[in-house]
């Protein structure tokens, strides 16, 4: 696992041998079981994750129902708003898989990019390559239709369609599992 936390790593910044032994040494892999949940909604959180295996998502609940908002799988980097504003979360991080992370906290990443000013400038990228990401999703979430949102998808990551169940994949998509079914059916017989 420390492996795909090196990879991950060196889309941001090269390393030396010695770097990497640094980064082996000090990373932080947990390991948890489907259905754990990371974050629950009025708790602030105390770490960030790296999905190094498994998927998750995020949902906060309205009128006693689950409305997802997101979901991460293999090198997606999930940093709770709680987390950043050290404030009660409004939502829930929830395990759909069994899944491992390198875990990251305030206190270690501060520890760490003091003693290796390098390290700071590649949390700086990360961050900033987040933080587009995310507004470019937002973006395209509100701009596109139910359908060409699924459409879009299924273009870009199909691998997670696989993975996540109708249920929580038309609550992303804002409608209910029938016209997801609906929708799944259109674009069945168009093909």
């Amino acid at each position: 696992m420390v492996n795909k936390l090196i990879q991950f790593l060196s889309n941001y910044a090269s390393f030396t041998d010695e770097e990497i032994n640094i980064i082996r040494e000090q990373c932080i892999i947990q390991t948890y079981s489907k259905g754990t949940i990371l974050l629950s909604e009025g708790q602030v959180a105390k770490n960030s994750y790296l999905v190094l295996q498994g998927c998750v998502r995020s949902y906060y609940v309205t009128d006693a129902e689950e409305k997802n908002t997101a979901f991460f799988i293999e090198n997606d980097l999930i940093i709770p708003v709680s987390y950043i504003n050290n404030t009660p979360s409004a939502y829930y991080i929830e395990c759909l898989e069994d899944c491992s992370f390198s875990i990251g906290s305030h206190e270690r990443t501060q520890q760490f990019t003091k003693k290796y000013p390098k390290l700071a400038l590649m949390c700086n990228k990360i961050n900033e390559d987040i933080m587009a990401k995310r507004q470019i999703a937002w973006d395209r979430f509100h701009s596109l239709s139910p359908e060409a949102h699924y459409v879009e998808m299924l273009n870009q990551k199909s691998v997670l369609l696989t993975r996540i169940s109708q249920y929580h994949l038309a609550s992303y998509l804002g409608i209910k599992p029938q016209s997801l079914s609906r929708i799944r059916k259109r674009l069945a017989e168009k093909a």
